[in-house]
């Protein structure tokens, strides 16, 4: 159930983060409440999941989700974009989180 609630953490951290540019770009103040709510339920997921997994591992992973996500978004949303470059060092965020799982 740990890797659940870290993956819905994770998923939480992009929606904030999404969140966060539409008022970035808006600068409509009603996405301020939700922007604090995704986060809450972001840190109380990685919470959740902490007590599972291992301190460095989770915190590592949702960190990667969120940077790949935030990144995804920006390029399939808003976009920006999509270099070589950023696509392989997406894929590096994502195989590291993987060598982590397989080693935690």
């Amino acid at each position: 159930m740990s890797w659940i609630f870290l993956i819905v953490a994770g998923c939480m951290e992009i929606a904030g983060v999404f969140t966060m540019k539409k008022f970035a770009t808006t600068n409509k103040k009603i996405f301020i409440l939700p922007i604090a709510l995704l986060f809450m339920v972001s840190l109380s997921f990685l919470s959740l999941a902490m007590q599972g997994i291992s301190m460095g591992v989770a915190y590592a992973i949702w960190t990667g989700i969120g940077a790949s996500g935030g990144v995804l978004v920006g390029i399939l949303v808003f976009g920006e974009s999509a270099s070589f470059l950023k696509i392989f060092f997406i894929f590096i965020i994502i195989a590291s989180a993987i060598g982590l799982k397989a080693l935690g």
